[in-house]
Formats: structure tokens, sequence, C-alpha cells
């Protein structure tokens, strides 16, 4: 399975989220999965990273080239795959995962979790979208969500392909779900 995995290029203040990311990277390895995610190796990205490959799976990065040019890309990595925009870059992750987990983050997290959930929502995909909420990282955004449900905005169907996940025993449980539906 190729599990596209969203995080922060930065570190953030709370060292669980360091934690969280080793964790992922480790599960993904451990199922024997590819690992997809934004081709950094710095802040969370490279914590990430590292934890995946350390346990023996293909990681593949999905690098803009202005990134690139920063010198932001993981080198040890299995595979990079230049884009020229962002957009492009949130399109090659979208259609390469068959999972997506977004882990704390900042703004570039949040807008690539939430249009594979809007897609989701819309039928596009059937594929889970899953928000790591570590020591409750998204609860204002579950939230949001469950305002938008009470409100009319979005459908309990849609709701619940929505998941929010307090460990990765809970990750792993709903892919395990997915893997075998």
């Amino acid at each position: 399975m190729n599990i596209t995995v969203y995080l922060g290029a930065n570190m953030g203040n709370d060292p669980s989220f360091r934690e969280a990311a080793e964790e992922i990277g480790r599960m993904i390895a451990g199922e024997g999965d590819t690992l997809i995610y934004g081709g950094s190796g710095v802040g969370l990205m490279g914590i990430l990273a590292d934890a995946a490959l350390s346990g023996g799976a293909e990681v593949i990065g999905v690098e803009p080239q202005f990134f690139l040019d920063r010198g932001l890309l993981h080198e040890g990595i299995t595979k990079t795959i230049p884009t020229e925009t962002m957009a492009e870059r949130k399109v090659l992750m979208m259609e390469m995962g068959d999972a997506y987990i977004a882990l704390p983050g900042g703004i570039g997290t949040l807008d690539e979790i939430t249009e594979v959930i809007t897609l989701a929502a819309l039928d596009r995909h059937r594929k889970p979208c899953i928000l790591y909420n570590k020591n409750g990282y998204y609860d204002p955004l579950a939230e949001v969500f469950d305002r938008m449900t009470a409100a009319g905005f979005l459908s309990e169907a849609a709701r619940k392909k929505v998941h929010f996940a307090a460990d990765a025993d809970e990750i792993r449980a709903i892919l395990k779900g997915t893997r075998y539906s």
C-alpha cells in the first residue's frame, strides 16, 4: 500500500510530534508499505522519512523544484519526483496514495489533507483520510467538521469518511480495514 503522509517541515514545539513522525515511519516500514511524502529532509518530514528508511521502507518524495533549489531534499530517500508547482505536487501525492495521513503541521499540511477530504466527501475516491490527533492537535478541526455536520453543510456520510486517530494503533486498524475490504 502507498501511504501518503502530510506533515510539517518544521519540528513544532511539542516533542511528542517528533515521536509521532517516528512512529508512523516505523509503522509504514513494518507493514511493508511505501511512504509518499513531500520529499524534505527537514523538520518532521525528515524524521518521518528517516524512520521509514531505517525500517526498510521505500520512500518517495514529491518535491517542487523551488524547494530542491533551496537544498531541502532528503538525500537518502528511494526516489524523488520533482514538480514545478505545489499544485502539481498535491495532485501527484493524491494520485499515488492508497491512504492519506496528516500528522501535526502547518497551513500546507491543512491544505493538503482538506483537499483529499473534500474529494472523499464528493465521492471522488474511497481512500481513508486520517488525521493523527496527537495530544488533541486536531481537536479544533474535528469540532469544525462536527459543527458543519450539525449545521447541514457536511453530510453524516461525508463526516464519517474523516478519521481522527489518537495513536498509531488506531491508524493501523483503519488501514487494516481498508487493506482487506
